[in-house]
This record gives structure tokens, C-alpha cells and sequence, in this order.
């Protein structure tokens, strides 16, 4: 083909697609009136799934919450002094009693304490000896009021600082042998062991408690609930929980306190129950579920995946009939067994879009009425 036909037909094309007329535009498949949507078919409508608000009915609550040590009834146990571990007399498990023996310690710092006590002592006696010879002296009229005073004061004070030295060394523990003795404050068992023969300890280089002795008997449960749970959850109310490792297995327990700051954060408010354990099946930092009845409030409750937040408010797509769905704002709740709670702008019965929400969403703008 020459160019000059190439040309020419290309010209001839040009002029018949201008002659044509344009195409009408085709009707948009949702259209939006203020905030309703509007299918273009209403039998078109197969994308969506509904489902009717309900009225609440209470029901069951659960909480994630763990098991630990009631600190009433723990102690972790850490030296005062410095120095190396000579002989562990207890182990994992162990029942021990109130004053017995953890571990001993060779530490030049008790043995600083015993040898600062013994001073004191002594200088209590010289002290006492010499406020008897003054008293002598006074008596007879030789010795001046003044020097009489200050013997007076000497001796007070070496008698307070024996006192000192005697309850710091008391403080401390420990044998006639200068041996520091790491003892039990209280009766329980070992649950927590963190040292060996030859294990050096320093005061100030923290970590763990060298034990941690404790009444497993009695535990406390913390629980993590959420600020629209709180009115459920009254201390001195009784509780009941699941643990993972004994299904089918309820067990109790009561709340003790409930926290008076929720999360800024996670918006969760801190709960403690207390459980009673006598045969020790339950552990320590075992998680469980809580179990709360709660009862039916006056309000609606639809599907969580129904409620869906723009900027910083809850809506609902409520279903108008004739392929007509309203974009309705509402004051959603807490949200229970895949339901949330919803204190306005729905009523019982009324159906709610709870899939294809953001299928309706991207038709409005930004800035549509609300």
C-alpha cells in the first residue's frame, strides 16, 4: 500500500468515529442519596448478607485471665548482705517452716555487722565503767557538773549504738561461726530456686529472689476485662474459670478487687479473684478462661462484623427494603459471644448488613452528611 492510500484511509477513519454519536453513560450500579444507598437492581443485591438486631438476652462472659501466687501468702527471699553461697539446705517443692534455713552464705559484710556489734558492746562496758567513776568522783565532790554530763552522754550514746549494731545483726541472721543463714519468713514451699553452691550474690545487682516461698493452696487470679465489663464484676461476688489442662473442669473462686484505672491504652481494667487450691492441682502462671454471667440489658445486639467505624464514630448499614440500605450511626458497646451491643440507632428487629459492608461504603464521599 502506497502512503498516500495509508493516509488516506487513516483520514476517512478519523472522520467516520467523529460522526458517531457518543454513547449515553451507563446508569451507576449504587447511587447515593444523603446517606442511603441505592442498588440500580434490587435483585442485585445477592453480595450482601443481613441479619435482624435482637434484643439482649445476657449470658455468658469470658475473661482471659493466668493463675499466680497470692502475695499475702508469699515471700520472695533475698539476702541483705553480700557473699557467696556455701551450702543450699532446701530444694524445689520443699515444705519448709517459718525461721528454717534456705541457704548459708560466706559474707565478709555479716561478718563486718557481727564484728561491729561486739565493738559496740564493748565500748558499752568502758562506757558504764567510766560513768561509775565519775558518778564516784561527783559524789565526792572532785569531779566538775560538766565532766559529769559528758560521761553521762558517752555512755548513752555507746548504749544506743549497741542497740543499733545488735538489731542490724539480729536483722541479718546468721551463727556463732560468722556465717551469714538465709531463713524462711514464713511457712510454705519452695517454689522458686535461683542459686547453687558457689552462686555470688550482691544486693545491688538485682534479678530474681535467690527463693520464692509460697502457700499454694490458696492463689490469686488476675483477670483483664474490658471498662464496658466492669458492672459485671462486683468484689465479693463469686467467679468460676476454665483451665486448658483439665477440660470439661469448672472451677471457683471470689473477687477480691477491682482495679479503679482503666488502660489508657488497651481500655482493660485489672481484676483479682482469689481461688482455693487445697489439692494443688491448679499452678501457678497456668491461663484460664473466666466464666461471667451476664445479665440481658436493655439494648440490641447485632453482629460484629455489622459495625464499622468512620473517623471516630460506629455505623451500621441498616436494610430499608427495595435495594435501599441506610448509612445509620449508632453508640456500639461491649461486644459478646461475636455480638456487639448496640445502645442506639437500631431497633429489635430491624435488619443490618453484616457482609458487603465495604462494598457499600466506597460509594459515599468523605465529606457525605452523617
Amino acid at each position: 500500500m502506497s502512503r498516500a492510500t495509508f493516509l488516506a484511509s487513516l483520514l476517512f477513519a478519523l472522520l467516520a468515529a467523529c460522526s458517531r454519536e457518543p454513547e449515553p453513560p451507563r446508569p451507576a450500579a449504587v447511587r447515593v442519596e444523603g446517606n442511603i444507598a441505592i442498588l440500580a437492581d434490587p435483585e442485585a443485591a445477592g453480595f450482601l448478607s443481613l441479619a435482624a438486631a435482637e434484643r439482649d438476652r445476657g449470658g455468658m462472659l469470658r475473661l482471659p485471665g493466668r493463675l499466680v501466687w497470692n502475695d499475702e501468702r508469699t515471700a520472695r527471699v533475698t539476702p541483705q548482705v553480700a557473699g557467696r553461697v556455701q551450702r543450699v539446705a532446701v530444694d524445689l517443692g520443699e515444705t519448709v517452716k517459718s525461721g528454717d534455713a534456705l541457704a548459708t552464705l560466706g559474707s565478709p559484710d555479716y561478718g563486718q555487722a557481727r564484728a561491729d556489734a561486739r565493738k559496740a558492746t564493748a565500748d558499752v562496758r568502758v562506757a558504764e565503767q567510766a560513768l561509775a567513776r565519775a558518778r564516784t568522783l561527783r559524789e565526792a565532790g572532785i569531779v566538775a557538773e560538766k565532766d559529769w554530763e559528758q560521761s553521762e552522754a558517752a555512755a548513752a550514746s555507746a548504749r544506743a549504738e549497741a542497740e543499733r549494731a545488735g538489731r542490724r545483726l539480729a536483722m541479718l541472721g546468721g551463727d556463732g561461726d560468722g556465717s551469714y543463714v538465709l531463713r524462711s519468713p514464713l511457712t510454705g514451699v519452695v517454689v522458686e530456686r535461683n542459686i547453687g553452691p558457689g552462686t555470688e550474690f550482691r544486693p545491688e545487682q538485682g534479678g530474681p529472689p535467690l527463693f520464692v516461698i509460697t502457700d499454694p493452696t490458696r492463689l490469686w487470679l488476675l483477670l483483664d476485662a474490658g471498662e464496658g465489663d466492669v458492672a459485671a464484676l462486683k468484689p465479693g461476688e463469686s467467679i468460676s474459670f476454665e483451665a486448658r489442662n483439665y477440660p470439661g473442669e469448672r472451677f471457683a473462686g471470689v473477687i477480691r478487687r477491682v482495679a479503679d484505672l482503666i488502660d489508657p491504652t488497651t481500655r482493660t481494667i485489672k481484676v483479682r479473684a482469689e481461688v482455693d487450691n487445697p489439692d494443688r492441682r491448679l499452678k501457678g502462671e497456668m491461663f484460664v478462661h473466666a466464666l461471667v454471667e451476664v445479665p440481658p440489658a436493655a439494648a440490641v445486639r447485632v453482629p460484629v462484623n455489622a459495625v464499622f467505624l468512620v473517623g471516630s464514630r460506629h455505623y451500621v448499614f441498616v436494610a430499608e427494603g427495595n435495594g435501599r440500605f441506610r448509612r445509620q450511626p449508632v453508640e456500639a458497646g461491649n461486644s459478646r459471644d461475636g455480638l456487639v451491643e448496640v445502645r442506639s440507632g437500631v431497633r429489635e428487629g430491624e435488619q443490618v448488613v453484616v457482609e458487603g459492608t465495604l462494598n457499600l461504603l466506597k460509594f459515599f464521599k468523605a465529606d457525605a452528611p452523617q
